[in-house]
């Protein structure tokens, strides 16, 4: 009789968990305006590591963009960070060569250099270098990304302090 008992409080315990586990998964992903990213990493070429934070996230007006932010561990050559945009294609075209403005949300404005400066793959793409721009956000804050346009007012892209907080992973040493 009492080890059955044990066994009755171990499935009670057991079930309990389940549906607290069950309750937090429905929880973070019906965040209302939040975007779940998720670091990930896979071999780019022999010998050459590729880490990235892949995220979609909606502009004001409805238009989901590919956020990916990512480096790579290349023995031997400089290591960067860059931030690529993809815009929906035929409906955003990116502005070359001009900088990516950050807005941070206690008011500082950081400014990303053009990667894709004098040849783009395609019209809707923007790359960004943030190097060193990585280590002067916080974790903890959302930002804003002003995405200049051509032929339109620069777009606002509102980045969550989840995905914040996943890109700062990336000034993390992997070697």
């Amino acid at each position: 009789m009492i080890g059955s008992r044990n066994w009755d409080n171990f499935w009670r315990l057991w079930h309990y968990w389940l549906i607290v586990l069950f309750l937090i998964v429905i929880n973070l992903v019906s965040m209302p305006g939040e975007a779940l990213a998720l670091l990930r990493q896979h071999h780019e070429t022999p010998g050459v590591l590729r880490y990235h934070s892949q995220v979609s996230i909606k502009d004001d007006s409805g238009m989901a963009w590919q956020v990916v932010l990512y480096k790579k561990n290349n023995p031997g050559a400089a290591e960067n960070i860059n931030l690529r945009l993809v815009g929906f294609p035929g409906v955003v075209e990116i502005s070359h060569p001009q900088s990516l403005e950050i807005l941070t949300r206690n008011g500082k404005l950081l400014s990303a250099i053009d990667v894709y400066a004098k040849t783009s793959p395609a019209p809707n793409v923007g790359e960004y270098r943030l190097t060193n721009i990585l280590s002067q956000l916080s974790t903890t804050d959302s930002l804003e990304l002003h995405i200049p346009l051509q032929f339109q007012e620069n777009l606002t892209l509102k980045i969550p302090s989840n995905v914040v907080t996943e890109w700062q992973w990336l000034l993390t040493d992997f070697d």
